[in-house]
């Protein structure tokens, strides 16, 4: 920052005006104190602390303009510094420094038409070094850097405990309750765990999720791993949800894995496991959501996948040995059987084809299985053991398909 040299003329008007620094000082705090909200209260600018910071800058500004040397912009770097600390609003502090530059503008005009040889071409030029000293600046570049760091700084320390929610390293109920404080979540919850994966290491699968969350009132902490973007929302009432998936599913270019609704921050890597496993059962989509209480069955499968593929050579073991066209027609019309809710004629609807062709197919594929349709017990077998050809179409269930 450029300094110029204040106009000589004005040096005996500062220096009388310097010798008034302390009741000039108190003047200005109760100035700012009347105009800027912030600055009002007791609680966060102690009069005194406002009335020292003042006469400190008065002395400087005027100090300068007396001696004419370079001024130390020390106290202003200190003052943005502490007020970045405090949690100041930056506009305020700025608003601060304009109410104070004023004061002392009005003083220093009003001592200098009191003075002899002072004139008009003095004041001109003392309003242009005014204007280029830029003492509120070098409070707000000290500001802006103070705040950065300790944005980081927070952000380190948030980072830090949510993964230690995630890792279960937090069990005390103090010491959880001290953690949901930092991250700005309630206590209790109830809270979801999201789980999306990331489009490549380090990057965010979910960009400025906090902040969306936050606008339709939703608070949530997050973690970036390696793979995955995970969070824990605070989900209070069915409307917190419902505005959570909302968001979530805005973007939808990712996969994204939603847990079971659960009540204390201590369950929370329980929670993570069931967000990752309802991630799971996307497996084979390119991008969407799935909640682990949508698809149950299909998480359960998720959750062991070579017992499941276990079930599924059991149960399909002949229908696998077809040619491919055939276990691929028949076991397609049994997922729509499934998604019309037994219903051959919904089946139908869904395939393109008559009711009477869809039933054809299934008693084709129960002599296959040699079971029946009509028990409940082969219905939630058949359900796992294609629940398991689905997620897994390259795993341990297809290799007696593979086998043909």
């Amino acid at each position: 920052m450029s300094r110029t040299i204040p106009p000589p003329a004005v040096a005996p008007v500062a220096a009388a005006l310097l010798r008034r620094a302390p009741e000039l000082g108190d003047r200005m705090a109760r100035r700012i104190r009347a105009e800027v909200t912030y600055y009002g209260s007791e609680e966060r600018i102690p009069f005194r602390t406002l009335s020292t910071s003042c006469r400190r800058n008065l002395e400087l500004v005027y100090g300068h303009l007396a001696d004419g040397t370079r001024p130390d912009l020390t106290p202003a770097l200190e003052v943005g510094r502490e007020r970045a600390r405090q949690g100041t609003p930056l506009a305020e502090l700025l608003h601060a420094y304009r109410v104070g530059s004023e004061f002392l503008w009005t003083e220093l005009a009003a001592e200098a038409g009191r003075t002899e040889g002072v004139t008009a071409d003095t004041v001109i030029s003392l309003a242009t070094w005014w204007l280029i000293e830029g003492y509120a600046a070098a409070a707000s570049d000290a500001y802006r850097e103070t705040a950065a760091a300790l944005l980081l700084q927070r952000e380190r320390e948030r980072s830090v405990l949510v993964e230690a929610l995630f890792t279960g390293l937090l069990t005390d109920s103090t010491t959880l309750w001290e953690a949901a404080d930092v991250l700005g979540l309630p206590a209790d919850g109830p809270f979801l765990v999201v789980a999306a994966e990331v489009p490549a290491p380090g990057r965010d699968a979910l960009p400025g999720v906090e902040s969306r969350l936050q606008h339709e009132q939703v608070r949530s902490a997050w973690r970036l791993l390696p793979d995955l973007q995970v969070g824990v929302v605070a989900v209070r009432g069915p409307a917190a949800e419902e505005a959570a998936l909302r968001v979530l599913d805005r973007p939808a270019d990712c996969r994204i894995g939603v847990s079971p609704s659960y009540d204390s921050l201590r369950d929370t890597p329980k929670a993570l496991r069931l967000a990752r496993l309802a991630l799971a059962g996307l497996r084979g989509r390119p991008a969407g959501i799935a909640r682990f209480d949508d698809h149950p069955v299909a998480m359960l499968v998720a959750a062991a996948p070579d017992d499941a593929g276990r079930i599924a050579r059991v149960v399909f073991d002949r229908v696998l040995r077809l040619p491919y066209e055939e276990r691929t027609r028949l076991l397609e019309t049994l997922e729509c059987w499934f998604a019309a809710g037994g219903s051959a004629a919904g089946a139908g609807r869904l395939l393109y084809c008559h009711s009477n062709t869809v039933r054809y197919r299934l008693r084709r594929l129960e002599e296959l299985v040699g079971r029946s349709l009509g028990d409940p017990r082969t219905v939630a077998d058949l359900g796992v053991a294609l629940s398991a050809l689905r997620l897994f179409p390259d795993g341990p269930a297809a290799e007696g398909a593979a086998a043909v």
